[in-house]
């Protein structure tokens, strides 16, 4: 058996030592097949694996099974520094369908919202168990099958890209031992401060409660990277948002440079935090997407997403659906020219309409995003609540509250401004669930020809 009292006597040594990984549990990554495509027709089936975030997992002392964090706090007699949390804190190994409800079967996956006391998930697709799967996006195209009829109003099923270390930082990280076969190295455009673990570390060092999630905090450290958002959705709404980042990859901050929903000003970091949406309720399509409107959000459709360009240039970003064998393409904006595609020019003049802040474009834009899609980049899927904004950015009448509803790309969606906080949803909806199937990648025209 493995001595936790070694690693105990070793970390009091040494604060450098690692974060450790932890022997109670083996970590057994669920299968989950997917499919790359060359041509039309012409696809083959990935035998692939999914992993769970850390931040979800149970983390305990070396020596025994004492939580390092309970609720929403870090014990500090254990994790008195960064450091020491990493040297004397280990990271299990998951049960996924007992605990967080996650299952898998052929190329399905389903999330979950609510298990017992677990709210929501995150994971990722695995390349092998030590190394999650890479998409390089410019020039190619992601497709999806979404099943999202029980995410009512403050829920968000997301499947999106992120500029993740393959490894899960453990080469950047030499004190990062877990990795990506432990859902190591999170990062995104939020550059968020509430995750566990950042760059090795354990992020304890100012954590506080904030929001109104009696399950999270943020810390002094947050980690940013560029992101792009394929899917933030429940029936009611959705969106597709390109975050781009002065700096795409791997990057830590600090609370006043991190921006972001977490940080002291939301504008200050390196990423664009609201980014350069495509919401057709935004522009006065409100028949679009929801239960019994275009795409009829009780049945399954299926999600494409094209990226026009090559190498590290970007032109375009196109989404289109299909249900019942039909396609169905983003209608034009009510308030901006075209409005069916995320471009340069479009992203400026929404900008200006919809008097969104400046941040898109002072990071780069989409020349800056592409420069992300242009690298390989990790697909996530995530079911989560928001304690921060209650997902009214997404699916509100009117967003920001301060603003009127009258305003053009005030109103996101149907959701009233109260009865989507964390504590209300998750009753509401505590058997919430979405499945995301049948994910398929490969050149421009290659997943589906209709």
């Amino acid at each position: 058996m493995h001595s936790h009292s070694k690693i105990a006597l070793a970390g009091l040594i040494s604060l450098a030592a690692a974060q450790q990984i932890g022997t109670n549990k083996a970590e057994v990554h669920p299968n989950l097949q997917w499919q790359t495509c060359t041509g039309p027709g012409r696809c083959s089936t990935v035998n692939g694996k999914i992993v769970l975030d850390s931040n979800w997992r149970w983390t305990h002392r070396t020596s025994d099974y004492t939580n390092c964090y309970t609720g929403n706090k870090w014990d500090t007699s254990i994790c008195t520094s960064n450091d020491a949390c990493a040297a004397n804190c280990a990271v299990e190994g998951a049960d996924y369908s007992g605990t967080y409800g996650i299952t898998t079967s052929g190329n399905a996956v389903t999330l979950a919202y609510r298990t017992n006391d677990n709210i929501g998930s995150r994971i990722y697709l695995m390349a092998t168990d030590d190394q999650y799967q890479m998409f390089t996006m410019n020039g190619n195209e992601i497709a999806f099958d979404v099943e999202n009829a029980g995410l009512g109003c403050g829920l968000n099923g997301a499947v999106y890209f992120v500029s993740m270390d393959a490894d899960g930082g453990k080469a950047r990280n030499p004190t990062n031992k877990i990795g990506a076969k432990y859902g190591a190295g999170y990062c995104d455009s939020q550059c968020p401060r509430d995750l566990k673990w950042i760059a090795g570390k354990g992020n304890v060092e100012g954590w506080k409660n904030i929001g109104n999630d009696p399950n999270s905090g943020i810390g002094n450290l947050g980690a940013c990277c560029a992101e792009m958002d394929l899917w933030e959705a429940n029936r009611e709404s959705f969106a597709l948002t390109p975050h781009p980042c002065s700096t795409s990859s791997y990057t830590t901050c600090s609370p006043s440079t991190c921006g972001g929903t977490y940080g002291d000003d939301r504008y200050a970091g390196v990423c664009d935090a609201d980014g350069c949406d495509l919401a057709p309720f935004r522009h006065g399509n409100t028949g679009f997407y929801g239960p019994g409107k275009t795409i009829d959000t009780t049945k399954k459709f299926t999600v494409v997403t094209q990226f026009s360009g090559s190498g590290t240039s970007l032109t375009a970003i196109k989404q289109y659906f299909i249900q019942n064998g039909k396609k169905f393409t983003v209608p034009g904006s009510k308030y901006v020219s075209d409005g069916t595609q995320i471009t340069a020019d479009y992203c400026a003049a929404q900008q200006t309409v919809f008097k969104d802040a400046k941040k898109f474009s002072e990071v780069g834009g989409l020349s800056q995003m592409g420069k992300a899609t242009g690298n390989p980049m990790v697909l996530t899927l995530s079911i989560w609540d928001d304690g921060f904004a209650n997902m009214l950015w997404l699916d509100g009448v009117q967003y920001p509250t301060s603003r009127s509803a009258s305003e053009p790309g005030v109103p996101r969606g149907v959701c009233p401004l109260t009865g989507s906080e964390p504590a209300t949803v998750r009753e509401k909806f505590r058997n919430a669930k979405v499945t995301y199937s049948n994910i398929k990648f490969g050149p421009i025209g290659s997943t589906y020809t209709i």
